[in-house]
């Protein structure tokens, strides 16, 4: 070792690491969050079966289950979720329009959606953290002359 060179602690090791794991996971869904986002799949009608909600101070989370049947006439999906539904817009014995993008346990509506955003902050945030732990490499290395 030179005597510019910074030594990277085992904590910038995992840091590193858990950047790594962030970036791969939000780079897995940006082909499902793109296609989500444009509504781009396959369309038919969502069934509302149940709605179940929970209280959190100053707001409200529901997911509303049911089954969805392609336009195509393929195969009906159940116990899936319709994405971003809430007490005012699922209605038990309801159907409504919607677009399977090939998530395993929820169908979007014909709108899209804007999970894309917190696939790309999930990117972004791993970005960062590497390059913030990745630092004393940077440093060692402008102050090294090499």
């Amino acid at each position: 070792m030179t005597a510019g060179r910074r030594r990277i602690s085992a904590f910038n090791v995992v840091l590193l690491l858990v950047a790594a794991l962030v970036v791969y996971m939000g780079a897995s869904n940006v082909d499902r969050s793109l296609r989500a986002a444009r509504a781009d799949g396959t369309p038919g009608t969502f069934s509302a079966t149940s709605l179940d909600c929970i209280q959190h101070p100053g707001h409200e989370s529901c997911t509303c289950n049911g089954t969805y049947v392609p336009e195509s006439g393929g195969e009906e999906l159940t116990d899936i979720y319709l994405y971003g539904a809430d007490r005012r817009t699922c209605h038990i014995g309801g159907r409504t329009a919607a677009v399977d993008v090939g998530s395993v346990n929820r169908v979007y509506g014909p709108e899209g959606s804007n999970e894309w955003i917190m696939t790309a902050g999930l990117i972004l945030f791993g970005l960062g953290l590497g390059g913030w732990a990745a630092r004393p490499w940077w440093a060692g290395r402008a102050t090294s002359g090499d």
